[in-house]
């Protein structure tokens, strides 16, 4: 199965301590998280054959709680991508349907726990890139607060926007691994104190009696018919188990989309500048000036996406348009924020539809970056205002698996898991 789907890019055993919370259990790491000794890759020609000599802090984590990683999980070059077709080591397969693509970035991740492949994965989420292939694969996946979880050993694509994250089979599970990878950490000065106590496998107890939850028409805009409808169905099953749901608005979420990429790919072109081939990465080995050998190794080692994105980020950085763009973005992240905090004041959690479309065909969006781009207009405004949200199975559309987005305050990742194991209840 595992070659049929290409969830992994190298299948390599990481033994854990023989007692602990996860004692037993196999998890797939995302390939953009380092591994001592395995290699990492983050997808991408630049950096084949590179071998950390260090375990990022989650991994210690995960080995330290017994757990055993059977392999790094194939990935959208760099986490750039909505469907894992972007990875050099060719895409990954939804196992629900083997035509159609498993979501992305983390497309490796959520496949092989969808496929039995692994019981528990890590992904990344820099605007979507957990939920989205959670949807997507009809599993779980959680988009922690900015700061719960570690970054140490994660390689970067944007720093002020992403979070690693669990994805699993139930809720429970994934909040059991959320448990372990959670709380502060010496090597990385964005964590924090706030969630490092919570019990969030306990806080998956179904009981949403009394809870509010906001719906948001914005999110629900040009979504499928289909996920809509899905959607609609769960969030009334919630209303049925107790909870009661208001309307409320999030005008700034039109411009989300927008703000995000200027600001993921202008992070992007900075943090990507360090592959020149004498530093880090591939090198294209060629003679001449060192500028002719810089451009003949990025040539090379990137894929057409990721040269899009350093190229649409050094544009928005460049002389002249720093204030037209980049700074009219953080001033729309500001407004998300605000937006945001407006909402919490009268609502416990916020529901959408997790992604507003079906699992893409593969090939059918590869090349059309503005339609991928676009998919992701209900799992940016998460990043931009450092939140967390759950991505659970709301149920399927012309049998295609479709996914509940849950949005909590800032460290309120308990009560997003309770909301969403009502869901699945």
């Amino acid at each position: 199965m595992a070659a049929d789907l290409n969830a992994f890019i190298t299948e390599e055993s990481i033994a854990g301590a023989d007692a602990g919370p996860l004692a037993d259990a196999t998890v797939a790491v995302k390939d953009n998280i380092s591994t001592a000794g395995v290699e990492t890759t983050c997808g991408s020609r630049m950096l084949e054959g590179y071998v950390p000599p260090y375990d990022a802090t989650v991994v210690e984590r995960l080995t330290d709680a017994g757990a055993t990683i059977v392999g790094k999980a194939n990935m959208d070059e760099f986490g750039m991508g909505t469907t894992t077709e972007t990875s050099q080591f060719g895409p990954t397969r939804n196992p629900v349907d083997p035509d159609r693509v498993p979501g992305g970035s983390s497309g490796g991740s959520a496949a092989a726990v969808a496929a039995g492949e692994a019981d528990l994965a890590l992904g990344t989420d820099t605007g979507g890139s957990v939920r989205c292939p959670a949807a997507f694969c009809g599993v779980v996946g959680i988009k922690p607060t900015y700061g719960l979880v570690s970054r140490y050993g994660l390689i970067a694509y944007a720093n002020s926007l992403e979070q690693i994250g669990p994805i699993a089979g139930t809720v429970e599970d994934a909040a059991a691994l959320l448990d372990v990878i959670a709380g502060p950490d010496p090597h990385d000065a964005t964590t924090r104190e706030a969630g490092a106590d919570a019990n969030y496998a306990a806080a998956a107890d179904g009981d949403v009696d009394g809870m509010t939850i906001g719906v948001v028409p914005e999110l629900f805009e040009g979504a499928h018919e289909g996920v809509v409808e899905t959607v609609r169905s769960a969030i009334d099953d919630l209303e049925a188990q107790g909870a009661e749901t208001v309307e409320v608005s999030l005008p700034s979420v039109e411009h989300a989309v927008q703000a995000y990429y200027v600001i993921a790919t202008s992070e992007a072109s900075s943090n990507l500048a360090r592959f020149d081939g004498v530093r880090y990465g591939h090198s294209a080995g060629h003679d001449g000036n060192w500028n002719e050998t810089f451009a003949e190794t990025r040539s090379e080692g990137f894929g057409e996406e990721v040269k899009r994105r350093i190229l649409l980020g050094t544009y928005a950085l460049s002389a002249g348009y720093h204030d037209k763009y980049y700074k009219k973005a953080q001033d729309a992240r500001a407004w998300v924020r605000s937006d945001f905090d407006d909402a919490f004041a009268d609502v416990d959690v916020i529901a959408s539809p997790t992604m507003p479309v079906l699992p893409f065909e593969l090939g059918e969006g590869i090349d059309d970056p503005m339609t991928m781009y676009l998919a992701d207009a209900n799992t940016t405004p998460v990043n931009l205002a450092n939140l967390p949200a759950i991505s659970v199975p709301a149920g399927t559309a012309e049998g295609l698996p479709v996914g509940l987005q849950l949005i909590g305050p800032q460290f309120g990742e308990e009560t997003i898991v309770r909301a969403a194991s009502a869901v699945e209840e």
